[in-house]
């Protein structure tokens, strides 16, 4: 009997050391970036894969600020958006299908920046319900068509949460937040702690400093 507990606890050992021995993530390739080193960067409006018509426009409005903090000319998506829907580009489709080197043309920007959405909403689960929002992103080089950067970020509403008085106190939590993310649009703040994590200079593999930032070339 004190055999086989003793093997349980080494197996367990194992399991948990192999666990703590995760691969480290990979370091991304930063070689075009530090080539191409843009200074002003366009933001096309975000593809949307959630079911919820938000998405685009929550993105869209809170992803300019992480660039600007991290040192970067970002151009004004409002205006952004509207010379493009002027141009017949109405949906976010339309401009991620025009060519790079006719967006630095009608634009003049050195970047732009492709993101897509593909979760933006509600999650309910028996015993939870939380907005979750993800997004993936792409900085590519208008000029040479390359592609400099790219990166995914996730948040939800449930981090940090504790669900105390058990089952029965997480059930009616979980329903609570269920009506709570129903009436009001909690994924806009998600949105925006998505876009911060995404587009953070402070990330594992995150955007470089531009070069309106004192910390420019030294990363």
């Amino acid at each position: 009997m004190l055999e086989k507990i003793l093997k349980s606890v080494i197996c367990l050992s194992v399991v948990i050391l192999a666990a703590g021995c995760a691969a480290p993530v990979k370091q991304l390739d930063y070689t075009a970036f530090k080539q191409s080193r843009p200074k002003t960067i366009l933001i096309l409006p975000p593809l949307n894969e959630s079911p919820d018509v938000k998405a685009t426009y929550s993105m869209l409005s809170q992803m300019s600020y992480p660039l600007a903090e991290a040192g970067y000319y970002v151009l004004p998506v409002a205006l952004v958006d509207e010379t493009l829907k002027q141009n017949g580009m109405t949906t976010a489709a339309d401009s991620h299908g025009i060519a790079p080197a006719k967006l630095q043309e009608i634009f003049g920007a050195d970047a732009a920046l492709y993101v897509t959405v593909s979760k933006y909403g509600s999650v309910y689960t028996v015993i939870n319900s939380a907005v979750v929002v993800t997004a993936n992103a792409k900085l590519m080089d208008l000029k040479s068509g390359a592609l400099l950067w790219s990166g995914t970020a996730s948040a939800s509403s449930a981090e940090g949460s504790n669900s105390g008085g058990g089952l029965i106190g997480a059930l009616v939590t979980a329903a609570i937040n269920q009506i709570v993310n129903n009436v009001t649009d909690r994924g806009f703040a998600i949105a925006g702690l998505t876009s911060q994590r995404l587009l953070s200079t402070s990330q594992p593999n995150g955007i470089l400093y531009g070069p309106y930032s004192p910390k420019y070339g030294t990363d």
